[in-house]
């Protein structure tokens, strides 16, 4: 298994992936599934020198992603924190892969200049909230009832740690 940074070739898995967690419900706040149009845009707006995409490969196939994304893009003021992401792909799930991402991630902040890391989910991911927890992170903030999905409310949790 290896992480690496993320090229145009991967992004029909990474996509494949994240759709899988708007198909499973409660992994994010996407209820429709992602275009590999919009997947390009979203790829485009991660420059590698500041917010990199990453994949994690096993046997030539990627099963897993992180990204660190800007927080309000333009507030010079908040550019030491960055939003980190995680997916993997569900048939990879409980193998471990989630926290080598997350010490991927807190372990690689540093040239990127960030002091913050965070993470913006559902309340409802509790598998997510665990691995974050393990790794220091501490609930920041919450939103309550404002993720509305098939008709049930729920809360938007922010976790982060400096680093």
């Amino acid at each position: 298994m290896k992480i690496r940074p993320a090229t145009i070739s991967d992004l029909p898995a990474i996509n494949e992936i994240y759709n899988q967690a708007v198909r499973k419900k409660y992994c994010t706040a996407d209820l429709d599934e992602i275009s590999m149009a919009e997947r390009q845009r979203w790829f485009d707006s991660h420059d590698s020198n500041h917010y990199p995409v990453f994949v994690v490969e096993e046997n030539n196939a990627v099963i897993g992603w992180l990204c660190y994304s800007a927080y309000r893009p333009g507030r010079r003021a908040l550019k030491s924190s960055a939003e980190v992401s995680y997916y993997l792909h569900q048939d990879h799930l409980r193998k471990g892969i989630g926290s080598r991402l997350m010490e991927f991630a807190l372990a690689n902040a540093s040239p990127y200049h960030f002091k913050n890391l965070f993470a913006i989910l559902l309340e409802r991911n509790t598998a997510s909230i665990r691995l974050l927890e393990k790794f220091g992170f501490e609930r920041w903030a919450t939103l309550p009832n404002i993720a509305n999905i098939d008709g049930e409310w729920c809360s938007h949790v922010y976790y982060g740690r400096e680093i």
